[in-house]
């Protein structure tokens, strides 16, 4: 698309800076997705850049659909959204292995103390008492 209100170089310069930044290549700005970057990375002014409404027609239609995140800023959004389920997975595993643990825990003590019982009821009342031996008959 030709846009009249700008030379066809500076539409030129507009459309490569633009196609830049949507690969998230910039060369001459942080590489965030805005009017601003685009006039920079283009290495135009501002006021230039808007009057270019074609190629901002196309910028704002891109945005729109695709939103104004980076491949780098997507990649790294998707990186955190799968880090938060991996650490509510691992929370969760926690909580049921903290759950079995303090179970354990608490057979493991009673069957320490009904040994402990056992033993004493065992030194009290367990009297070994020897039988005769029965030699021949």
């Amino acid at each position: 698309m030709n846009d009249t209100s700008v030379s066809a170089k500076t539409e030129h310069k507009l459309r490569d800076a633009m196609d830049r930044l949507l690969a998230g290549k910039p060369q001459h700005s942080d590489g965030r997705l805005t009017k601003n970057n685009l006039a920079l990375e283009a290495g135009v002014s501002p006021a230039t850049m808007f009057r270019a409404k074609a190629v901002l027609a196309d910028w704002d239609a891109h945005i729109a659909a695709h939103g104004s995140l980076t491949p780098g800023e997507a990649r790294r959004d998707a990186d955190i959204d799968d880090l938060r389920r991996q650490l509510a997975a691992a929370k969760r595993e926690i909580t049921e292995l903290n759950r079995r643990l303090t179970a354990a825990a608490t057979v493991i003590a009673s069957l320490h103390h009904d040994n402990q019982m056992l033993r004493i009821e065992h030194r009290t009342t367990g009297t070994v008492i020897a039988l005769p031996s029965q030699l021949g008959g």
